[in-house]
C-alpha cells in the first residue's frame, strides 16, 4: 500500500470497495424483497408465473421466479467474508488490515525458507569451476530453471534471442562467450550505445552508401558501387567496429562481417541503426539472485553454445 503516490488514491479505492460491496448488498436486499406478480384466474386460483418478457429464439422466455434460497445466502456469505478479509488483510487503500500482513513479507518469508533450503547447494556450485559446473547436469537443470524465469522474457524461452536481445546460442558474442565474462555480464548488467551516426557521415546517399558498405563485409547483397563509395565514410564507424567490421568485444561493439544481426540485416534497418543509432541494457543480477545463483546461471548460458565441450567433460 505504501507504493500509492498520494492519498487520495488510497482513499478513492476503499471509497469505491465499500460503495461496491454495498451496491452489491442492496441488490440483494431489493431483489429479496420485490414480489414477483402471480396471476389467478376467475376462481381466484394461481395462474402460471409471467416471464419477464424476455424471449429468445421466438418461444424461450425467461419466468418472473424469486432468487433461490441457496443463491441468496451464498451472495450473503460473500459479502459477510469480504468485510471480514478487508478488516484483516490489506485491501482498503492504505489500510495495512488488522494482522499486518503484507505480500513483500510473504515473498520475504518464503525466500528466507528458500535460502535455508537451497543455500548451501548454491554455495557448492560457487567454488567450482564454471565449466564444471556447466558439466554438471543438477546444475544443468537448475541453470535452466533459473534462466526460464529471469532471462526467457528476453532471450527467449529457447535463448535464440530477438530483435535487439542477442542470441545465447552461437558463439557470436558483444562482450565475450568465455565463462567468467558471461558470469560478470550477468552479475554486473551491460549497457550498449552506438550514438546517431547520419550527421556524421553526411547525406542520405552517403548513408546509403555506407551501409552497402556494411552488406559487403558480410557478404550479403548489396550494390558494389555504391559501397566503394561508403567505404572511405566507414572510417567514421572504424573507432567501435575497427577496420573491416570485426567488432570490438571491449566495447560491446558487434561485427558487421557475419550475418548475425542483433537488429536486422535489411539495407533500410542499417540505414536506420547509422542515422538514428541504437541503445542496449540489460539489467545487473548481483543483487537481485546473488553470486551463487548467477555462478550456475552463468553456466547454464555458456552450455548453450559448447554443448560438444560439455558432452566431452562428461565423458
Amino acid at each position: 500500500m505504501a507504493d500509492f503516490t498520494s492519498d487520495f488514491w488510497g482513499a478513492y479505492i476503499a471509497l469505491l470497495t465499500v460503495l461496491s460491496i454495498i451496491g452489491c448488498g442492496v441488490l440483494l436486499w431489493t431483489q429479496a424483497t420485490a414480489k414477483v406478480k402471480i396471476s389467478t384466474d376467475a376462481n381466484g386460483e394461481p395462474g402460471p408465473v409471467e416471464t419477464t418478457g424476455h424471449l429468445w429464439d421466438e418461444d424461450l422466455g425467461e419466468l418472473n421466479n424469486p432468487l433461490p434460497r441457496w443463491w441468496m445466502w451464498l451472495f450473503v456469505l460473500t459479502i459477510i467474508f469480504g468485510g471480514i478479509y478487508l478488516y484483516l488483510y490489506p485491501g482498503l487503500g492504505t489500510y495495512a488490515g488488522k494482522l499486518g500482513w503484507q505480500s513483500s513479507g510473504q515473498y520475504q518469508k518464503e525466500l528466507k525458507i528458500a535460502d535455508a533450503e537451497y543455500g548451501p547447494l548454491f554455495e557448492k556450485y560457487l567454488h567450482q569451476d564454471l565449466k564444471a559446473v556447466a558439466a554438471d547436469p543438477q546444475a544443468h537443470l537448475i541453470g535452466e530453471r533459473l534462466f526460464l524465469t529471469y532471462c526467457a522474457q528476453c532471450h527467449g524461452s529457447d535463448a535464440h534471442g530477438n530483435k535487439g536481445f542477442p542470441n545465447l546460442t552461437d558463439k557470436d558474442w558483444l562482450y565475450g562467450g568465455a565463462p567468467d565474462v558471461i558470469k560478470t555480464t550477468i552479475m554486473y548488467g551491460r549497457n550498449g550505445q552506438m550514438p546517431p551516426m547520419g550527421a556524421v557521415v553526411g547525406t542520405d546517399d552517403e548513408v546509403r552508401n555506407v551501409a552497402h558498405y556494411v552488406l559487403s563485409l558480410s557478404g550479403s547483397t548489396h550494390d558494389p558501387i555504391k559501397a566503394a563509395f561508403g567505404k572511405s565514410k566507414f572510417t567514421a564507424c572504424i573507432g567501435c567496429h575497427s577496420a573491416g567490421g570485426i567488432g570490438n568485444q571491449a566495447l560491446g561493439a558487434p561485427a558487421l562481417n557475419d550475418k548475425i544481426w542483433l537488429y536486422g540485416g535489411s539495407l533500410d534497418t542499417i540505414m536506420e541503426t547509422i542515422n538514428k543509432g541504437r541503445k542496449n541494457t540489460m539489467p545487473p543480477f548481483k543483487d537481485f539472485l546473488g553470486e551463487a545463483k548467477v555462478q550456475v546461471l552463468a553456466a547454464y548460458v555458456w552450455s548453450l553454445s559448447n554443448e560438444a565441450e560439455i558432452k566431452a567433460a562428461q565423458k
